[in-house]
């Protein structure tokens, strides 16, 4: 039993930090944050560990993760602290710089400047961590892109659709930086999240997706936006999320799909399977559905 001697009480904790006592409680309750003790009359208790701890989730949370993200993060037998000290400075960087930009955007608004600026907006760091991913991960990207060539053609659609990319990030994620944050961690658990994604039933997922495609192509004088094309891309949607994989994309995974279906990588590949044009169509039938269905899935 560890000595009660220099443990501090969890209205001590609330006070020093300025998270309630409730919110320690429910961390207590989830296994997110244990005490370190308790005293006679069983009031929870909490030493210097407990504390960094404590900090290490509050970092966590500052950067948009979610408890149960956290919670994976630092339960792992080989979570570095040091490591993710490192990182999350790095990811506060980046928002602090962001900010700092947009501050000085709105301060030249302010006085009433004509600034029609938008590389506050763009999605360097995105890409930088697509550049980082390409260096590191080259058996990767040819295993599940055939070769980086096709790899960086993916990169350079995103660079020259950067501003469409950037408006549907800010519209789905409420920032570039929870976008990039997002891709950024797919990105580092691509490995992951692909041998997920091909396990299991796979072959049997596959076969009705295709099937599903090919019902959404097989007449592409169709409206796009009609009832019945529209239905079959409600269907596609609910089929997704019933097979979906630990993929950190939440509402937005249509942008994602939209922007994977307009590169001319994936275009030829659908074109060719489905018909001339047919990517297109599915672009086409996908934004409509995306922005007449708040959040999508239903």
């Amino acid at each position: 039993m560890k000595e009660l001697k220099n443990m501090q009480t969890i209205s001590q904790v609330a006070k020093l930090t300025g998270i309630s006592p409730r919110t320690l409680q429910y961390y207590d309750a989830s296994g997110l944050l244990k005490p370190s003790g308790y005293t006679a009359t069983g009031y929870r208790l909490y030493d210097t560990e407990a504390l960094e701890k404590l900090q290490q989730i509050l970092f966590f949370k500052e950067l948009g993760f979610k408890l149960k993200e956290i919670q994976e993060f630092i339960s792992q037998p080989d979570f570095d602290k040091i490591a993710a000290y490192k990182k999350q400075k790095e990811l506060l960087l980046l928002k602090r710089n962001r900010i700092n930009r947009l501050i000085q955007l709105l301060d030249r608004l302010e006085k009433g400047e004509q600034c029609m600026s938008f590389k506050e907006f763009d999605l360097s760091d995105y890409i930088q961590a697509l550049e980082n991913f390409k260096k590191s991960n080259s058996d990767l990207i040819i295993k599940y892109w055939g070769n980086v060539e096709n790899f960086d053609r993916f990169v350079r659609k995103i660079k020259d659709d950067e501003s469409e990319v950037a408006k549907l990030a800010i519209k789905y994620y409420g920032s570039i930086e929870k976008y990039t944050e997002a891709m950024t961690y797919n990105l580092e658990h691509f490995s992951e999240i692909m041998e997920k994604q091909f396990s299991g039933d796979t072959k049997k997922i596959l076969r009705k997706s295709d099937d599903l495609y090919a019902k959404l192509t097989s007449d592409l004088s169709k409206d796009s936006s009609s009832d019945e094309i529209q239905q079959i891309v409600q269907e596609m949607d609910h089929f997704m999320h019933e097979n979906a994989v630990d993929v950190s994309l939440d509402k937005p995974y249509w942008n994602v799909i939209i922007n994977a279906y307009s590169s001319d990588y994936v275009k030829a590949i659908t074109d060719s399977k489905y018909g001339a044009g047919a990517s297109d169509y599915i672009v086409s039938a996908f934004k409509y559905y995306a922005e007449n269905h708040s959040g999508g899935h239903s």
